[in-house]
Formats: structure tokens, sequence, C-alpha cells
């Protein structure tokens, strides 16, 4: 299993695209900073109340950066009370408006979302580059297939991956004209195979770091598949340094998918992982509702990352359990707990869950006393044996 130090942490595993970095408030983005997961209020901003409730869930959830909507002046006036009591960067959504744009620097926002479809002033462009290079605010570049100039749609006869990629790199160009260059980019497309173009093309053509989102993902059957696969074949090339799953659902959605898509890679391990077996006619008990129950039961749990694994017989049961940090393989009427490798012990099915849950808080302390210790920290040995708690585990030897 790979090195822990009991807190999240962000592991590379991919080799990242080289890019000039910035800060969003606290949260540096580009460069060899930490992929950071962005998602988005849905409440009218202007209802500060409820928009500063649902920005503290998606913080509490795991978000680093919160994005709200700009679209009236009552809600560029509530960005200095949300800014203040936030407690994650906030960043203003704006279209077709400079004068909202403009209210929303001067109200202090962390950051900026223009989108290039319908800001084409090229004066209001640079009224806003200034003033943000004035107070040292970021500027995303958010192109839309949705939203895409009239223009590259006439050129390219629908927006697809070149138009996405050419309109980014002109409004680049503007941008930079100015003498502004903390910019990121992206570039979203609802079909998923034009999106990940898009972004492999205008990898070759800047160094501004990415923000990678399938935009109109859809509802969660369908837009976790389409973002998983976008997002995740991108970050799995090197390319990307904030993502935001967009789906038709509770904003803390998006931001449980994100954080799953970075720990299925291995690029921030944040958690548990849980593997479960497909089920088949080998299983000796009901997987499914074994592993929703694990699944329910461990999330409450204030857990270091580490992996669990559900299995349901003797044939893959024992190699997959034994491999993660814990885990059960159920055999004839009892199941055999798995911990770093070990067999711990044969389990009745009635109370599996039970032991698995009494393993993973005793290896949580391990891992956390580790963390706090150093070198001088509790290690575990394969084959080491330990003690069994008799209140969970007391079936006796494996059968032969």
């Amino acid at each position: 299993m790979p090195e822990r130090d009991g807190l999240a942490r962000v592991t590379e595993r991919y080799a990242r695209r080289k890019t000039r970095q910035l800060n969003v408030g606290s949260v540096a983005v580009g460069g060899d900073a930490p992929i950071s997961i962005q998602s988005m209020t849905t409440t009218k901003t202007d209802d500060v109340e409820a928009t500063l409730i649902q920005v503290h869930e998606l913080a509490t959830q795991g978000a680093d950066i919160v994005r709200v909507a700009v679209p009236h002046e009552a809600d560029a006036r509530a960005l200095p009370l949300i800014v203040q009591e936030g407690g994650v960067p906030i960043i203003a959504d704006i279209h077709f408006s400079v004068r909202l744009a403009l209210m929303a620097i001067e109200a202090g926002v962390h950051g900026l979302r223009l989108n290039p479809g319908n800001m084409r002033n090229p004066k209001h462009i640079k009224e806003v580059a200034d003033a943000a290079r004035e107070r040292n605010i970021p500027i995303r570049i958010g192109v839309n297939a949705g939203s895409l100039d009239r223009k590259l749609v006439a050129k390219y006869g629908r927006p697809t991956a070149e138009a996405l990629a050419e309109s980014a790199v002109y409004e680049i160009g503007l941008l930079e004209e100015h003498g502004f260059r903390d910019i990121k980019v992206s570039v979203k497309h609802q079909n998923v195979s034009e999106m990940i173009a898009a972004y492999r093309l205008l990898a070759d053509k800047t160094d501004a770091p990415f923000h990678l989102g399938v935009t109109e993902a859809g509802t969660p059957k369908q837009g976790i598949v389409k973002s998983a696969i976008g997002i995740g074949t991108l970050l799995a090339e090197g390319i990307g340094d904030t993502i935001r799953v967009s789906l038709t659902a509770e904003s803390v959605e998006e931001v449980k998918v994100g954080k799953q898509i970075l720990s299925a890679l291995g690029i921030r391990q944040e958690g548990f992982d849980l593997v479960a077996c497909p089920s088949c006619g080998r299983a000796e008990l009901d997987v499914f509702a074994l592993a929703e129950e694990v699944e329910r039961r461990i999330e409450k749990m204030d857990l270091p990352p580490m992996q669990i694994a559900v299995m349901g017989c003797e044939v893959n049961g024992p190699g997959e359990a034994r491999d993660a940090d814990i885990g059960i393989a159920a055999g004839p009427g009892r199941g055999l707990l798995f911990s770093k490798g070990e067999q711990i012990g044969w389990v009745p099915h009635d109370r599996l869950v039970e032991a698995l849950l009494v393993e993973a808080e005793r290896v949580a302390d391990e891992i956390r006393a580790s963390g706090a210790a150093g070198d001088g920290g509790v290690t575990v040995t394969k084959g080491a044996g330990r003690r069994i708690p008799t209140m969970t585990i007391g079936m006796g030897p494996a059968p032969d």
C-alpha cells in the first residue's frame, strides 16, 4: 500500500503539464500545486444566508473553491459578506456585464469567471483586466460550447473542439495584450470526446492552467460517467489543474464525485476507497447489501485514507482483501477478516460489518499514531499475529 501520513495528501503519479501558477485566494492553481476541486452554489446569490449555508456545506464536503452566480446587481452587492464569511475562495461567475465584473472585483472576490461568448468588447475586457491586475485577482476564461461566438460556430459549422480552442487562444491573447497573465482556462463541451480533444489542442498553445469539466453533463446516472471519463482521461495524461463535476443534482454530490475521480487515479487520497466485488453465483452472502451497509457506516467515521475490500467468495476474495488495508472475504456461514495483509480470523456473517468497523478504527489509530510519531510510530508486520477482539471474532480456526 502507498505510504500514508494520516492526513489527506496528494500523490502525483502522472507527469503534470507544465503551467504557470496563480493563486485563487489561499489556493494555488497550476504549476506543482495540488489539483483542486471546485463547485458552484445553486442559490440566488443575493440570498446571503442560503448562499453561505451552501458554501459552508461544499467546503465541509471538500470543495477547495466555490463559484457563485452574479447575474444581477443585487447579487454583486451581496458578495462582500459572502467573501468575508465564506471560509473558502469565492469566484464570481460573470456574463454579459462589465459593470458586474467590476463590482465583483471591488467586492474582493478571489477570482472571476468570464464567458468570452457573451463579453466580446475589447474595451470592456481591458477595463476588467486592469482592475483585476490591481487587486491580484485571477480570471478564468470559461469557453462553453453552448455560448460560443457565432462567428466561430459559422466557421466550423458547429461548436467543435477546434472552435473552442481557437476561442480560448484569442481571449488569452486579449488579456495578455493588457499585461494580464493570471489566467486559467476551460473549454467545456457536453460531448466528452469533443471536450477531451479541445483541452488536448489547447495544451499545445498555452501554459495557462486548466480548469476541467464536462458542461451540462446531466443527472448523476449519466453525468458521473461522462465526467469520470472526460476529466479522468485528461488527468491521466497530466492535463488539468482544477476540476468541477457538473451534475443536475445537489452541489455536494459534485464534490463527492470530484474527490472520487482524484482518488481513483491515485492523485488525491482522502477518506476511504471501498473495493467490492460485483457478485456472482459463487457469492456466499448478499454482497450488495453488505457493501452498502459498510459504505453507509464507514462514511460516518473519521478515517484517514485507507482501502477497504468487501468480497463475496473464497476465489478472488482473499487476494483482493489481502491487498487492501482491511477487508473481508465471505465463505460458507462466515468470512475471513484481513488487515494489512494478515489473516486476522473468521467471523460469522451477521458480525462481519461490526468486525470490519472495529478493525478500521484500530488501523486508523495506527495510521494517526504513525503520522504523529514519524519514524517511531506504530508499524504492523505481516504474519506477526495479533489478539483478536473476542467481542467481535470468535469462530475458531479456519476450515480446511
